[in-house]
């Protein structure tokens, strides 16, 4: 009888310990779904249109080796167009946290990535190799996306306190 009034204690215990508080639950937003076009709109990351790229890499620049593979999978929609789906892997840098770009006492963050794309052309293979870089925000209830370059170029940008979602990316080549 004693020991399973000991049972009934601790999985009280335990069951109250797992509360949590809402108000210190940290919102993360890092998830990027990242398109590749063309200027006419074409799909470049559909293998089997003519024009468009068969095959691409991910390397860390930040990687703790020169080679340092970064998993980005390959998904596609319902309405048949394809896109790169970035959870993350790739080592962040801290960066300076203050200024207007940083609001409160949070931290700024930041990835860089080199993206191989490869196409055959003429029965040659022909390899593409941009720069993506991916700028994080941090405070104590959030750590999201604030801004993704592409060739140095802003691609996307998203303010403080805008909502928590997957982020969508258009790159036009």
């Amino acid at each position: 009888m004693k020991n399973i009034f000991l049972y009934i204690l601790l999985i009280s215990f335990t069951v109250v310990s797992c509360g949590s508080d809402e108000e210190s639950l940290q919102r993360i937003d890092q998830v990027l779904n990242i398109y590749v076009k063309d200027t006419n709109q074409q799909d470049l990351l559909n293998g089997k249109k003519a024009g468009s790229y068969t095959g691409y890499s991910v390397n860390d620049v930040f990687g703790s080796k020169d080679i340092s593979p970064v998993t980005i999978s390959l998904r596609m929609r319902t309405d048949s167009v394809f896109y790169m789906e970035y959870i993350g892997g790739a080592k962040r840098r801290k960066l300076d946290s203050t200024g207007p770009a940083n609001p409160g006492s949070g931290n700024a963050y930041v990835s860089k990535m080199a993206i191989t794309f490869t196409k055959t052309v003429n029965n040659t293979v022909e390899r593409t190799v941009d720069q993506l870089e991916i700028h994080y925000r941090k405070s104590p209830t959030l750590f999201q996306v604030s801004e993704v370059l592409y060739n140095g170029k802003s691609e996307f940008s998203k303010e403080a306190d805008a909502p928590t979602s997957i982020n969508n990316v258009t790159i036009t080549k």
